[in-house]
């Protein structure tokens, strides 16, 4: 068996991302590179790692035990670098932060620019996923720290209040609805501005659209909150936006907001990982400085 960290890393990133080409794109490999390192690690051991589909990869049971192993080992080079790095100079570490749409838009620009700032050898490897999702890859080692809805459940990590995260419908003030209060499901019988297909917050309203037994109805889908509001202001639809973003609305409101008051949209952030006390030396130092302001606070 001749593994090394490339191929660990390359075998990782393809399974985070479903397919072999984005998973050599996140590698800065080429596909036919990544393509023949795959088969080499399959040859290796006569064994077959990856199921191959017309929608992309998954893996097998084999793939599913190297892919415990792999995160194991990275993990465990990852804190092999930040022991020695004392001793050299200009060493790079890389912290992996998953987190939602309301915090990587409202949240961490400026907290995120800030630490950069302070800690010039470090890098922050930051994606937006689901809060499901995110649980999901920090229980399996997959990231150093996640900012989540406290809606999902928690169980095997430590959390930490990061912020209140309140939702609330939008409309153009001359909207059928504006009149009156509603509620979700009563939205959902008129048409919608949407954040991407593919962004934490608009998985999550589909998700609770679902549960009540409908479908959004997506007429356009913004590029952001601020998008979204224009549209919604310009009289394209309903939206949905945290409170957050409201907040920091520029311009004049040519629309309604209303909060919503069903549990699920009355959330709030929190900050986790698998053991704060056990988190390596750089991820340390983010955590520290994220949940700075919770402790002046308390």
């Amino acid at each position: 068996m001749h593994f090394d960290l490339i191929d660990l890393r390359l075998y990782l990133h393809i399974l985070d991302t479903g397919n072999i080409t984005a998973g050599a794109s996140r590698s800065h490999l080429s596909l036919a590179a990544a393509s023949a390192r795959i088969r080499a690690m399959e040859a290796s051991l006569g064994i077959e790692f990856l199921e191959r589909g017309r929608r992309g990869v998954t893996p097998t049971a084999a793939g599913k035990a190297l892919a415990r192993h792999a995160r194991l080992l990275l993990q465990q080079a990852e804190h092999l670098q930040q022991d020695l790095a004392e001793y050299a100079n200009g060493v790079k570490g890389q912290v992996r932060l998953l987190c939602n749409t309301t915090a990587l838009s409202e949240y961490l620009p400026e907290l995120l620019a800030d630490f950069l700032h302070e800690h010039p050898n470090l890098d922050i490897d930051l994606q937006e996923l689901p809060s499901l999702r995110i649980t999901h890859a920090l229980r399996q080692g997959a990231a150093d720290l996640g900012i989540i809805s406290d809606a999902v459940d928690t169980h095997g990590l430590q959390t930490l209040p990061f912020r209140d995260d309140p939702l609330v419908l939008i409309m153009p003030l001359d909207h059928p609805l504006a009149g009156r209060t509603v509620s979700f499901i009563d939205s959902l019988q008129h048409d919608y501005v949407g954040l991407a297909a593919d962004s934490a917050l608009a998985v999550y309203l589909e998700e609770q659209a679902l549960h009540a037994g409908f479908r959004l109805q997506t007429r356009i889908r913004a590029d952001g909150f601020d998008g979204l509001i224009r549209m919604v202001a310009r009289g394209a639809g309903l939206g949905i936006v945290p409170l957050a973003a409201l907040e920091r609305w520029p311009l004049e409101r040519r629309f309604k907001a209303q909060p919503l008051t069903e549990d699920w949209a009355c959330r709030k952030l929190l900050l986790c990982a698998l053991e704060f006390e056990q988190l390596p030396g750089y991820a340390k130092a983010l955590f520290d400085a994220l949940a700075a302001p919770l402790r002046k606070n308390t």
